[in-house]
């Protein structure tokens, strides 16, 4: 396709979980109907579409976890499960008419900045357009990680990570390793552990597990929602209310989490009465530093007898047999992974190439950085939803995905607003004093003082993950664009082609 002919739209989006459909409902609202939203499957749903192993759910309220514009009456439990929400987010898709905007099966593979033309030339899997803006919603928990461990590729058995959930394979009867103790691992032991013939459970580090009080939420309490809908916004203020209360002990005195601690130390041992077990199950570093799990079931599924805890990591594959760090051997059928996703190195960043020529990731080489979570120096009129410092300990992440939206909307005004062709570019300057600032305040953290390692730090150890501060604080930060943190990119004015006079050739009189 020619340059002429390229398709060209105003703004791309790029995914179709909760932040990409969130932005296409925002640029609507917003007037903007000249948008794309490229999708690499089949269908809308990012994380709740690609997970759906045993047991998988939110362990965030149902009515904090749903979009403010959207409020759903009817949700059937007070944690929702992945069908739930993956429902929700169809119906979502379907009521604010975003599906003409989808393009399924398009995976971007490279998005190149035209400095020329002040535009974004995007390639997919599906064709080639370009888009005056660029907003990324593949959010941090698309891309699977597994470890590179010996002997893996030669297993004569199954292999599957948890988002990735083969469900094809029967487990029933077989000898499964479950690698990984975070937050999906928890809800998968006790989903399989009473089909499988032995659980062999491979745990490099203990989490911190709080009981998960769930329950079906009646039929007498929907129907209040449904007809006195500001009971449910009741009800969605008193849980972040509640979050937001939380969030001091958290950031800024990580003692007073000691109670907390207490609770899962009890949890723990009402299930598990064997000292030994116990002391394998027991995190040496403080609670909040690694995300707080909730189960209520997981601790009692650990303490029956097909199930056996490693408290060493997977190092080698020797056959079917898998080996830890301490020598442990075990001999298995199939191993699911649980060990997360590629979130401060997420695979996104390969593909987008900024205004100097080098791509995102390799401006990223020493940390993810990005103007109030968005914008990255280099990268003209590129947002990101879910970016550098976005990502919560405690709350939903929907709240900080509407303030995000916020901050596109008032993004996409400020462009008309200036008129013609133009584009932001976050000054370096502004992205160091944010960056700083948020640093700064992390110092204090329970995720940086807790004495563990977790998923929130990058391979230098530093903490490009978590928003060290409330929701509100957070939508207050990005309420409006402030232009003088940006470049403002006009493109060059058309040359002009100056006509020299022809003097006619005649005869003196």
């Amino acid at each position: 396709m020619g340059e002429r002919e390229r398709e060209h739209v105003r703004v791309a989006v790029v995914g179709s979980g909760f932040g990409g459909l969130g932005a296409a409902v925002r640029l609507r609202r917003e007037g903007i109907t000249d948008f794309v939203v490229l999708e690499r499957a089949g269908s809308v749903g990012g994380t709740w579409r690609d997970n759906s192993y045993p047991g998988c759910a939110c362990d965030v309220p149902s009515h904090l976890y749903s979009f403010s514009f959207a409020p759903n009456p009817d949700w059937p439990r007070t944690f929702s499960g992945q069908e739930h929400i993956r429902a929700y987010l169809e119906h979502v898709t379907d009521t604010f008419r975003l599906r003409p905007h989808i393009r399924f099966d398009s995976e971007v593979k490279r998005m190149s900045w035209n400095g020329e033309r002040l535009c974004w030339d995007i390639e997919t899997s599906s064709g080639s357009l370009s888009a005056d803006l660029v907003v990324s919603a593949t959010g941090p928990l698309s891309d699977p990680k597994v470890p590179d461990i010996p002997g893996l590729d030669s297993f004569p058995g199954k292999v599957f990570h948890s988002a990735r959930w083969d469900h094809d394979y029967e487990l029933r009867g077989k000898r499964v390793a479950m690698v990984g103790t975070g937050a999906s691992a928890i809800q998968i032991v006790p989903s399989i552990q009473p089909d499988v013939s032995r659980l062999t459970l491979f745990q490099r580090t203990p989490p911190w597990v709080m009981p998960r009080i769930d329950r079906a939420i009646s039929d007498a309490e929907r129907w209040l929602h449904r007809q006195l809908p500001f009971t449910s916004q009741l009800r969605r203020g008193l849980l972040w209310g509640i979050r937001e209360l939380q969030v001091q002990a958290f950031t800024k005195h990580p003692n007073e989490l000691g109670f907390v601690a207490q609770l899962a130390r009890r949890n723990m041992a009402r299930a598990i009465k064997d000292p030994a077990l116990r002391a394998k199950l027991t995190p040496d570093y403080r609670i909040g530093c690694k995300r707080i799990l909730l189960s209520s079931d997981y601790y009692p599924a650990i303490a029956q007898p097909n199930v056996d805890v490693v408290a060493s990591g997977l190092t080698e594959v020797r056959g079917s047999t898998l080996v830890a760090a301490d020598g442990t051997e075990a001999e298995v059928d199939a191993i699911v992974f649980g060990t997360g996703f590629h979130v401060t190195d997420m695979p996104i960043a390969d593909r987008v190439v900024g205004a100097d020529g080098r791509t995102l990731a390799e401006s990223w080489k020493g940390g993810m950085e990005a103007l109030r979570g968005a914008s990255a120096a280099g990268f003209p009129n590129w947002m990101t939803i879910i970016g550098p410092n976005t990502g919560l300990g405690n709350s939903s992440m929907i709240l900080m995905i509407e303030s995000q939206l916020n901050y596109l909307a008032d993004f996409v005004r400020q462009l008309d607003v200036l008129g013609g062709r133009v584009a932001l570019d976050a000054r370096p300057s502004a992205v160091r004093a944010w960056n700083h600032r948020v640093q700064e305040r992390m110092k204090r953290t329970v995720w940086n003082t807790g004495g563990c390692t977790s998923w929130y730090l990058d391979a230098s150890g530093r903490n490009t993950t978590i928003w060290p501060g409330t929701t509100g604080e957070f939508r207050r930060a990005t309420r409006r664009v402030d232009l003088a943190e940006y470049d403002v990119l006009r493109a060059p004015a058309p040359k002009r082609v100056e006509k020299k006079a022809v003097k006619k050739a005649g005869v003196d009189a």
